[in-house]
């Protein structure tokens, strides 16, 4: 086609293709449109991306998001460089690359976000088994599910806010016939500075009503390793959800493990309150059942692992040893972990047990940083304290 062709099919009046960095034609060119234009019309401009500074024009990826750098070399600076303790995003990349060494029908799927999902390696390795399908998430699941029939086992890595786009696909050409995807879902939770477009508190109450899914929320590094490789090799839908940023520096797994599903652990016993924390939110629970200890409170702490299904039986026997229960999730609190855990309990008939869900409220979270946005929403460790104290009628000590 010469360029226009398939717009003017469509009876759509076209200008272009028109040089972007030109400020005067490009001003010539609206104004032109903006006096003369009888109908829907398309003007095509080419930009570069990062035009006229040689950093980003040679790393385009790199710089569509970053934080200070040095202008001259274009490098972050030492204290936003990716040193020391690897990001979630950095162990997933690793994580599943080391996986594909060893079995060829891994296969990995991106949607234009090669860097930001961690996966160039992989498709550097890879390449017969990475593919990039663009701005199209739809695509890449059914994609996914045409790959699974095969037998393949496709893991798409997408961050969770563009997850969204794909939700039909999710269900009736992945869920609905039960295949053996797995959904890496990048950015869980607040992200920082990208605001409410980014944010990825949704995934949780979104995908835990569709039948045949199974989702997990490690707590660490260490434990997305389990998870992804528990995830690859269940016979059915899975997504594993980790946030944005470093992980706690954790030892990083010799030989990777399946995970029972749906089988959470017991990390702090306790008999006043349970405190039943999900994915990033339980090393701040753990910390919150320190300062409740110092106050004289015994709290139980379990991590769940899967927010789907649920651990039934450990969930039921500290909530009924407790009697009081505080659910933290780092996702939207409507239709969320908190809300699985509530029906959880009114299924068993445990209507005395006192509940307290913290999550981010009815409301899009907005720009900030990361730690500023947890305390915002009442999920960082002091408003964990407060909200346990406030359920035992306890001021905090």
């Amino acid at each position: 086609f010469t360029p226009g062709m398939l717009f003017e099919a469509f009876k759509f009046n076209y200008i272009g293709p028109i040089d972007g960095h030109n400020l005067d034609d490009l001003l010539e060119t609206l104004e032109t449109v903006r006096d003369n234009s009888q109908g829907p019309m398309l003007i095509h401009v080419l930009t570069r991306k990062g035009k006229g500074y040689a950093p980003a024009e040679k790393n385009p990826d790199i710089f569509h998001g970053i934080g200070p750098f040095d202008i001259v070399s274009g490098t972050p600076h030492a204290a936003h460089a990716a040193k020391g303790t690897p990001t979630y995003t950095q162990v997933f990349g690793n994580t599943i690359t080391e996986m594909a060494e060893k079995d060829e029908k891994i296969v990995a799927i991106s949607a234009a976000m090669v860097s930001g999902t961690g996966l160039k390696n992989f498709a550097g390795k890879f390449p017969e088994r990475f593919f990039d399908v663009g701005i199209a998430e739809q695509h890449a699941l059914t994609f996914a599910a045409g790959l699974a029939v095969e037998g393949m086992r496709p893991v798409v890595a997408i961050y969770s806010t563009f997850f969204q786009r794909a939700l039909d696909q999710l269900i009736h050409d992945i869920c609905i016939p039960n295949l053996p995807v797995t959904l890496a879902i990048d950015r869980a939770g607040v992200v920082g500075d990208d605001g409410p477009t980014h944010h990825g508190v949704f995934d949780i109450s979104l995908f835990r009503a569709i039948p045949n899914m199974v989702i997990m929320a490690p707590k660490d590094e260490e434990e997305l390793q389990h998870m992804l490789f528990t995830a690859v090799y269940y016979n059915g839908p899975t997504a594993v959800r980790y946030p944005r940023g470093k992980g706690y520096g954790v030892p990083l797994a010799k030989a990777l493990q399946q995970l029972e599903i749906g089988r959470g652990e017991l990390l702090r016993s306790g008999d006043d309150i349970l405190l039943l924390p999900v994915g990033n939110r339980v090393y701040p629970a753990l910390e919150a059942a320190d300062e409740l200890q110092r106050a004289g409170i015994s709290a139980a702490v379990v991590n769940p692992r899967f927010i789907k299904p649920l651990d039934a039986e450990l969930i039921c026997q500290w909530a009924s040893h407790t009697g009081k229960v505080v659910t933290i999730e780092d996702g939207a609190r409507q239709g969320g972990f908190g809300s699985s855990v509530l029906e959880l309990l009114s299924r068993r008939g445990l209507y005395g047990v006192h509940t307290c869900m913290l999550g981010h409220p009815d409301h899009f979270v907005e720009h900030g940083p990361q730690k500023t946005l947890w305390k915002n929403s009442h999920i960082d460790t002091p408003s964990i304290v407060h909200a346990a104290c406030k359920l035992l009628g306890r001021g905090e000590e």
